[in-house]
C-alpha cells in the first residue's frame, strides 16, 4: 500500500485508542478511508471498537486494526511502528494520544500516581516520537500529532503534575516541530474538558469532587477527533502546528 502525506488516505498510528478521544480519533479516521493502527493494553475494547467501526471503514475503503501496545515500554512501542510500517509498507502518521490523569494536590503526596503520569504522558510520548522519527525520516514523510491539554496552558490546584506532564508534552512536541525537517509535519491538540474516562482514575475525595463541578460543561471526543482529521487532511506543504478546542463555556 502506498500511502501519500497531506491530503488522501494515510497510515495512521493511534494510541490510547481503547476509549475516550482515542478511540474516536481511531473511529473516525478508519471510517474517512485510513488503514489505523489502533494501540492500547486494553484489547478487548480495541476488538469491539473494530468490530463496531467495521461498515464505516470497509465503505470508504479504510480499516481500523487492533493491537496491543504498552507506551511505557520503549520497545513495545518501537515493535508497534514497525510492525505497521511491515504491514502497510509505510507509516504516515502517529497520533500520540495515551494519556492519564489521576488529579491530587502536592501535599497528599500520591507518589505512585506522579510516576504514573510521567510514565504515560511524558515517556509514552517520547517513546512514540524515538518509535516513529526513523521511519518519517527514511520515507521522507511523516506527521506526529500530540493529544496534550488545556493543562499545559494553565494550573489549577490538584493539577500541578498533569499539568506539568501536558506542558512537557506541548514543549516536546513544539522542539520536535523546530527540529525536524519541513516535510514532518508536527500538530499539537490540546483539549479541554472533555467527556471520558480520564476523571474516573482520580482518587483523591476533594480532587474528584472539583472535577465533577469542572466538567459539568464538556464536549464529546469527536469534537477532538475532528481537529485531528482537519490536521492531516491539509495538503503536504501546510503545517497545524497548534489546536485548542473546548467547551464554549469553558474560560
Amino acid at each position: 500500500m502506498n500511502q501519500t502525506d497531506g491530503g488522501g488516505r494515510k497510515v495512521v498510528l493511534v494510541t490510547g485508542a481503547s476509549s475516550g478521544i482515542g478511540a474516536a480519533i481511531a473511529t473516525r479516521l478508519a471510517a474517512e478511508g485510513h488503514q489505523v493502527v489502533a494501540g492500547a493494553r486494553r484489547t478487548d475494547r480495541l476488538r469491539e471498537l473494530a468490530e463496531g467501526s467495521a461498515k464505516a471503514a470497509v465503505r470508504s475503503g479504510g480499516g481500523l486494526h487492533p493491537v496491543r501496545l504498552d507506551v511505557t515500554d520503549r520497545t513495545d512501542f518501537a515493535a508497534f511502528a514497525r510492525a505497521a510500517r511491515d504491514r502497510f509498507g509505510r507509516v504516515d502518521a502517529l497520533v500520540n494520544n495515551a494519556g492519564v490523569m489521576p488529579l491530587s494536590r502536592l501535599d497528599s503526596l500520591l507518589l505512585d500516581e506522579w510516576d504514573r503520569m510521567i510514565d504515560v504522558n511524558v515517556r509514552g510520548l517520547l517513546h512514540g516520537i524515538a518509535a516513529a522519527l526513523p521511519i518519517f525520516t527514511a520515507q521522507g514523510s511523516g506527521h506526529f500529532v500530540t493529544i496534550a491539554s488545556i493543562g499545559a496552558h494553565q494550573v489549577v490546584p490538584t493539577s500541578a503534575v498533569y499539568s506539568g506532564t501536558k506542558y512537557a508534552a506541548w514543549a516536546i512536541t513544539e522542539g520536535l516541530r523546530q527540529e525536524s525537517d519541513p516535510a514532518v509535519r508536527v500538530t499539537t491538540v490540546s483539549p479541554g474538558v472533555v467527556t471520558s474516562e480520564l476523571a474516573e482514575s482520580i482518587t483523591e475525595p476533594g480532587a474528584a469532587e472539583a472535577m465533577r463541578s469542572y466538567r459539568a460543561h464538556a464536549i464529546k471526543p469527536e469534537a477532538v477527533a475532528d481537529a485531528v482529521s482537519y490536521a492531516l487532511a491539509q495538503p503536504a506543504e501546510v503545517d497545524v502546528n497548534e489546536i485548542v478546542v473546548r467547551p464554549a463555556r469553558q474560560r
